[in-house]
């Protein structure tokens, strides 16, 4: 058996071999170019932005798209878009972003949250009528990982119940529940353009809709609170509160370029993730995502789960999981972390101290009404402890002759378990890069 590189044998995976992402193109640098050339870096009608709009609405099959800085902003958009108040409670999971419940706290309104499945990782539908009251308007569902939700079932609760249906597709750009792409079930999405995004743009968001005024309303928050008007002097004048939330045209033009080549790199990380599935099933203390069949997964993420029980092994399962995970990086293998606790479980949410004196939850009933108990989010919570992450590495160009190295690496531990059962957890973990 080979030493583990932790102890210092020889690392499995050549240096170099590992192409981070997104892997800037000779198109990509093009594209930003013509910005530079045509001297228009800003605006409300800008050629880059506008193109950007234009042919992302036209990918999701959505009568418009607006372009913001970010996903958390295009989130606080929708939220403005649909008509949330102070007060009002917006229902999502507690597997995701932060932003995914922040940006609710941004329109001073209250995220309230709801565990997932273990074997999807997305939101439990059974759990969310539970959660629904008379304060509930709208439920925030995430494609999470750039897998869709069960976006059907959970439709059907929200019309039921006559809430707004908000979609969080920021991780599933690209991504097919019954053939048709994620962005377009809801009454509003959006989608991140964060540079790990399958869709990278440097930093940006994309908010997507059929409604003309919800388009509306949520230019206006993206704008200062004003109303634009095409061909008019500005009349500085705000309608509402309002934000800088506009994308900018170098960004946006980064972002055009790489739709072109969307569909192939998502193609790219299926082939990745199924070579990986196939190359270490038969590592029995693995576990692997499941995809029901009405649904395509695009691999913004790649997650693993670990059982050591499965090998024989009576250990705690989270102190495991570190050991092997830390063995992995040391052999040139991404393991990441990627969030680890349930949302409800951050400061944020369990000081409910907010933007001070306990705003948005000052109200003395909500006070009392609404904890975030996190014996409620034991799920989530096992799978953060029991998993680690890939991203780049299922991304394109990287491929099968990165990835035979990773699976080496992976039977080199397995093989060598006894001594990766004594790896020091305190060795720092290689910080995962980006944020949305």
């Amino acid at each position: 058996m080979s030493k583990l590189a932790i102890y210092g044998g020889k690392i499995e995976v050549p240096k170099g071999l590992f192409i981070p992402y997104p892997k800037i193109t000779r198109s990509n640098r093009k594209a930003v170019n013509r910005v530079l050339d045509r001297e228009i870096l800003w605006g409300l009608d800008t050629p880059e932005v506008k193109g950007l709009e234009r042919e992302w609405a036209k990918y999701v099959g959505t009568k418009y798209c607006l372009t913001t800085n970010s996903g958390t902003a295009a989130l606080h958009c929708a939220i403005h878009a649909v008509g949330i108040k102070p007060g009002d409670e917006v229902i999502t999971t507690a597997y995701t972003f932060l932003a995914s419940a922040s940006a609710a706290l941004h329109h001073n309104a209250i995220p309230i949250f709801v565990d997932i499945f273990p074997d999807t990782h997305q939101i439990d539908y059974n759990k969310i009528e539970e959660r629904i009251n008379g304060h509930t308007k709208a439920i925030i569902p995430v494609h999470i990982e750039g897998m869709p939700c069960d976006i059907d079932k959970i439709k059907k609760i929200a019309r039921k119940h006559n809430l707004f249906l908000i979609e969080d597709a920021a991780q599933a750009h690209g991504a097919l529940f019954k053939g048709k792409k994620t962005g377009n079930f809801g009454d509003i999405s959006i989608f991140s353009l964060n540079g790990t995004k399958n869709l990278a743009g440097g930093e940006g968001g994309l908010l997507n809709t059929n409604n003309d005024d919800f388009r509306d309303r949520a230019e206006m928050l993206r704008t200062f609170g004003e109303i634009p008007e095409r061909g008019k002097p500005r009349k500085y004048n705000a309608y509402g509160m309002g934000w800088q939330y506009r994308n900018n045209e170098m960004c946006a033009a980064f972002a055009r370029s790489r739709l072109k080549t969307l569909d192939k790199e998502n193609k790219r990380r299926q082939e990745n993730a199924a070579y990986l599935r196939e190359n270490l099933s038969d590592i029995k203390a693995l576990i692997f995502q499941k995809i029901p069949q009405n649904r395509t997964h695009v691999y913004y993420l790649f997650r693993i789960k670990v059982d050591p029980s499965k090998i024989g092994l009576d250990v705690n399962v989270k102190k495991f999981r570190m050991k092997l995970q830390r063995a992995l990086q040391a052999e040139g293998v991404q393991a990441d972390e990627w969030q680890t606790m349930p949302v409800p479980g951050q400061e944020l949410f369990q000081m409910m101290e907010g933007y001070g004196y306990g705003y948005p939850w000052t109200d003395v009933h909500t006070r009392k009404r609404i904890k975030y108990n996190l014996s409620e989010y034991k799920i989530t919570q096992k799978l953060l402890d029991t998993s680690f992450v890939m991203h780049s590495a299922l991304c394109y160009p990287n491929g099968k002759k990165l990835l035979k190295h990773f699976v080496n690496a992976f039977h080199k531990c397995f093989e060598n378990i006894d001594d990766v059962l004594k790896v020091d957890t305190s060795i720092p973990l290689k910080p995962i890069h980006g944020r949305r």
